[in-house]
């Protein structure tokens, strides 16, 4: 990375974080910590903003944004809940759940953010450091991942440096993202609810919490929010998946008793998994090895999360 490339990184301290809600205000780019991976922040309701973020991520404009809140009266004055909603809002947030629900029409918020649908993707954050902007900034923050679109997401500074590099006006440097996998999305209808993304707050959980199956029989085909792509969190090598040993050329990615060139989790633990997926894919993707194998992950609980992650890397 040249001098002219490299972004300025500030610890995620009370300077840090008041310089981070400045330029926030200004209308520029902060890459920030959350409890899930590091987040491209921009204020939600400048159209200049948020054009600014998919620009620097290389963003597709059909693939709506995540609006991060301070709480939920400030998620309401952007979306309309229903008792479910709040259900959910009051089970998991702050937390690394994702509720897609109506837009109302005096949200203020950029067009763009929602790509033009009549829904908006709502978080409320349980990072300190996210939280403490936000209290800051006092504005709603458009906050997708903090990586080049596609490629696989950012659990630490130095993994937004090397995929934005001048592209963001300041990272906050806050260590490692706890859960490292981006936030379950759940969109709320009045016909029942759907997860559109597994992540760490499991089907199993809001199941107990709203007391009903996922019931939506409708699927629209369409993009409803951030992570449905097909071809997502890609390392930039092919991947090959369920792979027991590894073959000519493969950086093999372990997990419980495969132990690979690196492991997920040498104990088997999901939880350790998901947190250390990402920066274990960019691992891969640096080593000389031109292919990746990954070894098979139970399919139960984050272990769907996971594999969600890893079927679209290897897309």
């Amino acid at each position: 990375m040249t001098q002219a490339s490299r972004p300025t990184v500030l610890p995620a301290d009370a300077t840090g974080i008041t310089r981070a809600a400045m330029l926030l205000r200004e209308g520029g780019r902060v890459a920030v910590p959350t409890e899930t991976v590091y987040g491209l922040a921009a204020r939600a309701d400048r159209d200049e903003s948020v054009a600014a973020i998919y620009h620097a991520k290389g963003r597709p404009s059909f693939n709506p944004l995540i609006v991060h809140v301070s709480d939920l009266a400030a998620a309401e004055r952007l979306a309309v809940f229903d008792a479910r909603a709040r259900q959910l809002a009051a089970a998991f947030w702050p937390g690394p759940l994702t509720l897609v629900l109506p837009l109302r029409a005096e949200a203020g918020l950029a067009a763009a953010v929602t790509a033009g649908l009549a829904t908006v993707a709502l978080r409320c954050p349980a990072h300190p450091v996210m939280r403490a902007v936000l209290a800051q900034a006092e504005l709603p923050l458009a906050a997708p991942s903090a990586n080049r679109s596609g490629g696989v997401s950012p659990t630490c500074s130095d993994h937004v440096a090397h995929s934005l590099g001048a592209a963001v006006d300041l990272i906050l440097d806050g260590g490692a993202c706890e859960a490292g996998l981006e936030s379950t999305i759940v969109a709320v209808r009045e016909s029942g609810w759907q997860v559109l993304r597994p992540g760490p707050i499991t089907r199993e959980a809001i199941t107990v919490v709203l007391g009903t199956v996922d019931s939506d029989g409708t699927r629209n085909a369409g993009i409803e929010a951030p992570g449905q792509l097909e071809s997502h969190y890609a390392p930039g090598k092919p991947v090959r998946l369920n792979a027991m040993t590894a073959e000519a050329g493969e950086f093999l990615i372990g997990f419980g008793a495969i132990a690979g060139d690196a492991s997920l989790s040498v104990a088997g633990d999901l939880t350790e998994a998901a947190s250390r997926l990402y920066a274990v894919l960019h691992q891969a993707a640096a080593s000389p090895h031109p292919r990746i194998a990954v070894a098979p992950i139970r399919g139960e609980g984050i272990g769907l999360a996971i594999n969600d992650r890893l079927r679209r890397a290897a897309a």
